[in-house]
């Protein structure tokens, strides 16, 4: 292997600055020898858990990192050679990964070393991977004939394409739109903000007047703000009709990527997807995830309800016309908190400056864990808005680092999300730390040497993203399967919708809301009131993320073609019912639904899982309310038992030891206002 190839070899400082898309192709081919390599003398290797599940554990880390490297890497810049690197690389490394679990001579050694003496006497961690690897193996048709498991390679292949092709669909298609104002009279309402990044992003352009898109810092302020009716339902309308036409349609990827689901889980004995996907989680089946759902949901309906007729009053008495349109609901939602609370968000921007949102959030986890976080400016970073940072312990010794990419760009994905890159194995001869990518689109400086001022919901992303990140950096777990992040889906989001909390707490917000010129906290009256519309609309908010998940439980139990017709049509009935408005006839909102469909398996029945660990951290949080929302008992022992875990234990389990008990509804119903 070449050393000139900054993808052969796992490295700290990863080398983000030195990797192009000519090194993914030769890289992924060497390392993929190289990873069969070991794989095959596995089968040969003596019936130990050091010969068998060891060099298990071990055998694709090389390939695993250069690929988390290329995938950050095309994600985030998306530049067309890194994106048909990567496309070109994703067929034969899905038909490795499935291989791998369809392998007899493998899947023979680990049964073979499971009887041995050795095998028997495991306990913990280790007792827990040998079960979870074999029923791993069974799960994916390491039992299936050679027929069968020639078509399972086939269709994980399919699935590897499809979901690529359409995850750069979503990105093609969000470039392609804008919509050009040229009069400012027309963006009354859009805050000042808003309209000069409109102008800017006109003139960037080599264009007049102001630019409008889809990327959310854009669209997020334009729909619930703009006093032009039109101009929202207009980019309302380009956004749930994204990737559903032209060049980038995507409807017939999830027709496919559907068929190939329902197809794998047939070969694999399972009735349908979502009981496959859920067949190790805490929800068990899909079944019970659909009866989780619409259990919530049952609670929220009279709450529903209740708000949108108030909204409906609220609009008719301030002059609004006829029934509400989907283009404005936020718009008058927006309205009525003001007139409600007296509270405008867009209040609250220069209060919530990037660096020192940031800062305090550093300071909470700090508090928190026994940990300090700084800036380390010589960093190898990918793009000149990257920051990096590193993680000591207590001790002052480095533990992992981390970096931030938080502006959109038109090359880039949408959303926000954590990736590791590198583990830290504890006890065993690697001294590397954990390495994380924390992403995100948030709202950038108004000009160069000006702050990025953040609006709330954009302050309680990062602090999501942030607490996947420490879920990550603190693993504490030896083995790599089982660490940081790699839990079961229901149970990931915990981590990160826990530190939401810090994010409503006064305690908290005094330490990192502060004025970016004045550096004054957010005043009492202003914070009082920001903190009592918290639950403003609540029932809507989560109604809308239920919406999400029943369509997605729904496509991959009941749905299809052949039952229910058109997919695009089905998923719109069912958004509907979860829906304050009539939706439109052409509400395609499934075409750019990348959690579903951007990977070949994600959140794919498993959607329902933001409101599972919604559920597990709102009563997880009642711990710190009890001993203090920054004692550092409460966040020893939320990260002992949690964060350090990984899935070294069953979730629930765990969570009983942090709590003492097993979670309650009852908590988020609660908190979110809508209790009986």
């Amino acid at each position: 292997m070449s050393a000139a190839n900054p993808l052969l070899a796992v490295t700290v400082p990863v080398p983000f600055d030195t990797v192009t898309a000519a090194h993914i192709v030769p890289a992924a081919d060497a390392l993929l020898t190289q990873a069969q390599a070991r794989l095959d003398a596995i089968a040969r290797a003596p019936r130990t858990y050091e010969g068998t599940l060891g060099a298990l554990d071990s055998a694709t880390s090389e390939l695993d990192w250069a690929l988390n490297v290329a995938g950050h890497l095309e994600s985030v810049l998306g530049t067309p050679d890194l994106r048909d690197a990567y496309r070109a690389v994703m067929p034969k490394v899905s038909a490795f990964y499935s291989g791998i679990l369809l392998s007899e001579p493998l899947f023979h050694a680990l049964r073979a070393f499971a009887e041995t003496p050795e095998a028997k006497s495991l306990t913990g961690a280790k007792k827990r991977f040998l079960d979870k690897t074999l029923a791993d193996f069974r799960r994916n048709g390491a039992e299936l004939d050679a027929a069968g498991k020639k078509r399972l390679a086939e269709v994980d292949v399919a699935l590897s394409e499809l979901t690529l092709r359409f995850a750069q669909n979503v990105v093609d298609a969000t470039a392609a739109f804008e919509l050009l104002v040229p009069d400012a009279a027309r963006l009354a309402g859009l805050p000042d903000g808003a309209k000069e990044a409109a102008r800017r992003s006109a003139e960037e352009k080599g264009k007049q007047g102001f630019r409008l898109t889809l990327q959310a810092p854009s669209y997020g302020p334009a729909m619930t703000f703009l006093e032009d009716r039109a101009l929202r339902e207009q980019l309302y309308r380009a956004n749930v009709m994204r990737a559903s036409a032209g060049p980038s349609a995507n409807a017939d990827v999830i027709r496919e990527v559907l068929a190939l689901r329902r197809e794998k889980a047939k070969l694999l004995g399972f009735a349908h997807f979502a009981d496959l996907a859920t067949d190790d989680r805490m929800a068990k089946s899909g079944k019970d995830a659909l009866a989780f759902v619409n259990e919530l949901r049952a609670h929220l309906e009279p709450g529903f309800a209740r708000e949108n007729a108030e909204l409906a009053a609220f609009a008719r008495a301030e002059g609004h016309e006829g029934a509400l349109a989907p283009w404005d609901v936020a718009f008058w939602a927006e309205r009525q908190r003001k007139a409600l609370f007296d509270f405008d968000e867009e209040t609250l921007r220069p209060y919530f400056p990037l660096d020192r949102v940031s800062q305090g959030l550093f300071e909470i986890a700090e508090k928190l864990y026994g940990i300090s976080i700084e800036r380390d400016p010589n960093a190898r970073v990918w793009h000149p808005d990257v920051t990096a940072w590193t993680v000591k312990d207590g001790a002052g010794s480095a533990i992992g680092s981390f970096f931030m990419d938080l502006f959109p760009r038109e090359t880039k994905r949408d959303g926000a999300w954590m990736g590791g890159v590198v583990d830290r194995l504890p006890g065993t001869r690697d001294a590397r730390t954990n390495v994380a990518v924390v992403v995100a689109n948030m709202t950038p400086p108004r000009a160069p040497g000006q702050p990025a001022l953040l609006n709330h919901r954009e302050v309680e992303t990062l602090f999501h993203e942030f607490g996947h990140n420490m879920h990550h950096i603190l693993s504490e777990v030896p083995i790599r399967s089982l660490a940081g992040t790699r839990v079961v889906s229901d149970f990931v989001e915990l981590p990160s919708m826990i530190m939401e909390n810090w994010c409503w707490e006064r305690a908290a917000l005094d330490g990192f809301a502060r004025h970016h010129q004045t550096g004054a906290p957010i005043p009492d009256d202003v914070k009082e009131r920001m903190l009592r519309a918290r639950t403003y609309r609540a029932a809507n908010a989560l109604m809308r993320q239920l919406g999400f998940s029943t369509v997605d439980l729904l496509l991959h139990t009941e749905y299809t073609p052949e039952s229910h017709g058109d997919v695009m049509a089905f998923a719109r009935e069912v958004f509907g019912r979860f829906s304050p408005t009539p939706l439109p006839a052409e509400y395609a909102m499934l075409a750019s639904f990348s959690h579903l469909f951007g990977s070949a398996y994600g959140y794919a029945a498993g959607y329902y899982s933001y409101q599972w660990s919604e559920v597990l951290e709102a009563d997880a949080f009642t711990l710190f309310r009890e001993r203090g929302i920054l004692s550092r008992e409460a966040g020893d022992r939320f990260r002992r038992e949690i964060l350090s875990r990984g899935d070294t234990e069953d979730p629930a389990v765990l969570y009983r030891t942090f709590l003492g008990r097993d979670p309650n509804v009852g908590a988020l119903l609660t908190r979110l206002g809508v209790a009986a």
